[in-house]
């Protein structure tokens, strides 16, 4: 019910002014029992050297999430869109019928982000990107929505897929639940800190998959600060 992912297991590419991580295939990485997770395709876990990043490339028929865990990244689109998005915050695009972006760190430091693929429920369709602060205080002890296709999330970054993108900041000691409902499919990440669920240890940069079906604790073993996406 609770597959644990160690960092160390993880695919890894190192570019120089890339180092990077990937929960799932991704690129040269191929790993046929982790293609994805329900409609969960990417989880990168991304270190951007300063002064570097991605140059404009495309996109089409995804859902990109981008957290921002230190630094800070500059995104600027062929729809005209630019921004800066800082530690803690989340950013997200809808690629739809097709969309050019770059993510660069302009920063003096490393920048180091969680970027995350979910797949639409429908393709096609206008582009469209956002992004938004979430104080980590607003999330301590808590579970807070950062990215939804629901209705009623309201707070959230809109997102085209049926799936939720939650985090939360735990105190040592403190414990949240989720449930992760039939047929649904959840995938857990430390950004910091280690957690227990379930008497499973899932420290710093771990990935672990839920399976549906179940309510799961999640206690903090130290100050941890947790990302999960809870999608088909």
């Amino acid at each position: 019910m609770i597959d644990k992912r160690s960092f160390e297991s993880l695919g890894h590419a190192d570019h120089g002014w890339l180092n990077a991580r990937h929960h799932f295939s991704f690129a040269d990485y191929h790993d046929p029992a982790r293609t994805s997770w329900g409609s969960l395709r990417v989880w990168n876990d991304d270190e951007i050297a300063a002064n570097s990043g991605f140059p404009p490339h495309p996109h089409q028929n995804m859902e990109i999430i981008t957290y921002v865990r230190s630094g800070a990244i500059t995104h600027q689109d062929s729809m005209g869109n630019k921004g800066r998005t800082e530690a803690g915050d989340v950013q997200v695009m809808s690629a739809g019928s097709g969309v050019r972006h770059a993510e660069y760190n302009l920063e003096p430091e490393t920048t180091r982000i969680f970027q995350i693929w979910i797949l639409p429920r429908e393709q096609g369709g206008q582009p469209s990107w956002g992004a938004k602060p979430f104080p980590k205080g607003d999330r301590s002890g808590r579970f807070v929505t950062l990215a939804s296709g629901f209705e009623g999330d309201d707070e959230a970054l809109p997102i085209r897929a049926n799936a939720r993108v939650l985090g939360a900041t735990l105190k040592a000691g403190e414990s949240v639940t989720h449930t992760v409902g039939d047929g649904r499919h959840a995938y857990l990440v430390p950004a910091i800190g280690s957690v227990e669920i379930d008497n499973e240890r899932i420290d710093a940069r771990d990935g672990a998959a839920l399976s549906g079906g179940q309510t799961v604790t999640i206690k903090a073993l130290e100050d941890a600060e947790i990302v999960l996406v809870d999608s088909e």
